[in-house]
């Protein structure tokens, strides 16, 4: 019986030294893992300041993107209304009505090149009516090719109009046009004022 009793408590003995060591790997394994994790927290945090830092290098525009910005903006002001600046060819036509003497920028397309030659042979004067309290406008005589695009016109635009009517604007409108040309440093009222209400004859030819 004595035996019995003594042999159970050494097995109690064993199992609670084995618990207690169990716990005790368990517990060193855990510190280890968080030890080694502990330095992959930390890369991952950012200070205030280096966050700070790009948000304001964020809110700084580069240098390339300043310089674009200016260009589109040069680009901007010297376009001519009414013609977009990469269909201009920089050529001027000389417009004379009257005692008044006007000069457009010419736009860039063969319809352009074709009046172009035939203004080459001289001056060519016409006689423009009136039409719809808006444009004044005469047959060519002969048929230019078409380079139709919609446009909201506005005074001083200078059109062609299904390939052999030339019209100049003093007021506004929206069709499918071919871009001819745009009056410089327009007066509106001066245009309209030269222009009249009727019929008028206008000269025109290449700024030489």
């Amino acid at each position: 019986m004595r035996n019995s009793w003594a042999l159970m408590l050494i097995t109690c003995v064993v199992c609670c030294i084995f618990l207690t060591a169990c716990e005790t790997q368990s517990t060193t394994d855990s510190q280890q893992m968080g030890t080694e994790s502990a330095p992959q927290s930390e890369s991952s945090e950012i200070s205030e300041e280096d966050e700070q830092q790009i948000q304001n290098e964020a809110k700084i525009p580069k240098k390339e993107e300043l310089a674009s910005e200016a260009l589109l903006s040069e680009d901007k002001e010297e376009a001519v209304p009414g013609i977009s600046q990469s269909s201009q060819t920089g050529d001027m036509l000389k417009i004379e009505i009257g005692q008044e003497t006007f000069t457009a920028t010419l736009a860039n397309n063969s319809s352009v090149d074709a009046l172009k030659e035939l203004l080459k042979d001289g001056p060519l004067t016409l006689k423009m009516s009136d039409y719809a309290g808006m444009e004044k406008g005469a047959d060519l005589g002969v048929t230019l090719p078409q380079n139709n695009q919609q446009m909201n016109t506005t005074a001083g635009d200078i059109i062609l109009y299904q390939g052999r009517t030339l019209v100049i604007y003093y007021d506004t409108n929206s069709w499918s046009l071919t871009p001819i040309g745009k009056i410089n440093d327009l007066d509106e009222a001066l245009l309209k004022e030269t222009l009249g209400s009727g019929d008028v004859t206008v000269t025109f030819s290449l700024q030489s």
